[in-house]
């Protein structure tokens, strides 16, 4: 599978942290799970970090199958839409937006229990 994902380095302006994530939350989200192929969209909200580490106000993660399905995603009008209104969100934010592709493998915890 693979995992696209949008990193949001940088800082929320001061004072608009509820009304950023209001905007992700009920303008962006809608149309981020409307990329074709998308199997999961989830949005992290960045809280804390290590001390020295860069700060990343968010982090959008879709799941695609493959690679084509990604590329359906990004060849979509609904992503062309999707990054007109960004625009408007990073009024309220400093810094730089990048993306990273990964191949993902999942693997399941062990259960072992100590008594």
């Amino acid at each position: 599978m693979i995992i696209r994902y949008a990193l949001f380095e940088g800082e929320i302006h001061a004072g608009r942290e509820e009304e950023f994530r209001r905007f992700v939350k009920e303008t962006l989200v809608p149309l981020w799970t409307q990329f074709p192929g998308a199997q999961e969209v989830r949005v992290m909200d960045g809280t804390e970090r290590d001390e020295g580490a860069p700060s990343y106000a968010m982090a959008l993660a879709i799941r695609y199958p493959d690679m084509d399905a990604c590329n359906k995603a990004l060849d979509s009008d609904v992503r062309v839409q999707s990054r007109e209104v960004t625009r408007d969100l990073l009024t309220m934010f400093t810094g730089r937006v990048h993306h990273h592709l990964f191949e993902a493998n999942e693997y399941r915890p062990s259960m072992n229990i100590s008594k």
